[in-house]
């Protein structure tokens, strides 16, 4: 598949076929990393912008959902990725939103705790922005846009990303782009 054809196929609304689990950068007491649990919609838009949902939950199967991120930008393609034949190593640069809800009380009770300023109380239901901002709990830094360095491949009508690293570093820079792929989106 040329990236033509790879940015077409990519075209629409995707969503995650079930809740996905990854590894947090985060560690429990024995030192394993903490898991955690999203669900993803992913829009690939006109003139190589993307919006994306992010409901991450307390539970592997989305039963208690925590927070909702919404990310709005541009994907930036960078070449060929050597996973699979059409595979493509993209940016996705949050340069337009970068929005967080809290959906239940303990997640709003410590946000209100670790990034209380410069933002309105935290409050359960509803959205504000971080784009742009200082937000310590997702590593943001006021002035620099979030940007992933990641990967797309579409096989058998499925969208596929790079699965997380397995030591639970981001996507940050080139060195950290992943090399194999996770759990597929489905067209909605």
């Amino acid at each position: 598949m040329t990236l033509e054809q790879t940015k077409q196929a990519i075209a629409g609304d995707w969503i995650s076929l079930a809740p996905e689990i990854r590894p947090s950068a985060l560690k429990n007491a024995d030192g394993t990393l903490k898991p955690f649990y999203l669900k993803r919609e992913f829009k690939a838009l006109a003139e190589d912008r993307f919006e994306l949902i992010v409901i991450n939950s307390a539970d592997p199967y989305g039963k208690v959902p925590m927070t909702k991120i919404l990310i709005r930008g541009h994907i930036r393609w960078r070449g060929d990725h050597p996973i699979a034949p059409g595979a493509q190593k993209v940016d996705f640069v949050a340069d337009e939103a970068y929005e967080v809800m809290p959906l239940v009380r303990g997640f709003a009770d410590v946000l209100n705790q670790v990034s209380a300023q410069g933002y309105a109380k935290w409050e359960v239901g509803q959205a504000q922005s971080v784009f742009g901002k200082d937000f310590a709990p997702f590593g943001l830094t006021a002035g620099k846009d979030f940007m992933e360095c990641d990967l797309v491949y579409v096989a058998h009508g499925l969208l596929f990303w790079g699965a997380r690293n397995v030591d639970g570093r981001g996507f940050d820079s080139e060195q950290n782009r992943p090399t194999n792929l996770q759990i597929p989106l489905a067209r909605k």
